[in-house]
């Protein structure tokens, strides 16, 4: 249930999405805490469970067998079958319709791909590719035996590294470019599920602001953005709120208008 007060702030931002030239949007593990993916911290996050460790790049090497048990448990057994949830739609809808150009996310679980949306831009990768650190090949998770006692790379058989960062490890440079070259230009940057606590990915919302773009916050809890450069800040369930976003843009301008 979403209060009236959301319900304004929701009115508040689509009237930002019609007036904006370019908006972005920068999502963050709460976007899928619907889909039943846990984030990695907090009370009962992932880390309050796990040692980082296993995520550790020279560990991982060092310890292959060890750290894939662990790997294996949260990455690939656990989230199988995880699907996109109303809040990922919204969102790929908001982006057919023009309103939304670019989206950036922290999350590795492809979901904001499997619901329909294009340009997505990753600052962490994605589990649903391994890269063998030997022979720099890279293969789609389909091809991988993950009941090794670690993944072997098909062509050389040596190991392979699921396609995210890990820790110590750099983003993407084209990425972070992509990222900052955006926040240039960007009136409006939707900051969905987002603690702000990543860097370098979490600088993308202050370098908006700093540009002087509209930061709106999409997040039941509080975040380091919130009482620093949040200009609205709906404290509500993402899926609630981006699906109630889709249906006041469609009102305002009609069921077939593309920006």
């Amino acid at each position: 249930m979403i209060s009236s007060n959301d319900l304004k702030k929701v009115k508040q931002l689509a009237d930002l999405l019609l007036k904006s030239k370019y908006s972005i949007a920068f999502t963050g593990a709460g976007m899928s805490v619907a889909s039943g993916i846990p984030p990695f911290r907090g009370e009962n996050g992932i880390w309050s469970k796990y040692n980082p460790q296993i995520l550790e790049l020279s560990y991982y090497y060092s310890q292959p067998a060890r750290c894939w048990k662990f790997i294996k448990e949260i990455f690939y057994d656990k989230f199988q079958g995880v699907k996109p949830n109303r809040g990922h739609y919204a969102l790929a809808k908001l982006q057919e319709m023009g309103f939304i150009k670019n989206i950036f996310t922290q999350n590795i679980d492809n979901l904001h791909q499997d619901a329909g949306s294009n340009r997505v831009f990753e600052f962490h990768g994605n589990t649903k590719y391994f890269k063998c650190h030997k022979c720099n090949k890279s293969y789609p998770l389909y091809q991988i035996n993950l009941a090794d006692n670690y993944p072997k790379c098909p062509e050389c058989q040596s190991l392979l590294k699921p396609d995210f960062i890990f820790f110590s490890e750099e983003l993407p440079h084209q990425v972070l470019e992509k990222a900052y070259s955006d926040s240039e230009i960007a009136d409006v940057i939707l900051v969905i599920g987002c603690s702000g606590e990543v860097y370098p990915a979490n600088q993308i919302p202050y370098y908006v602001h700093k540009m002087g773009g509209k930061v709106v916050e999409i997040n039941p809890q509080s975040s380091l953005y919130s009482s620093s450069i949040t200009d609205i800040s709906i404290q509500a369930k993402s899926q609630d709120i981006l699906n109630n976003l889709v249906k006041f843009l469609k009102e305002m301008k009609g069921q077939n208008y593309e920006k």
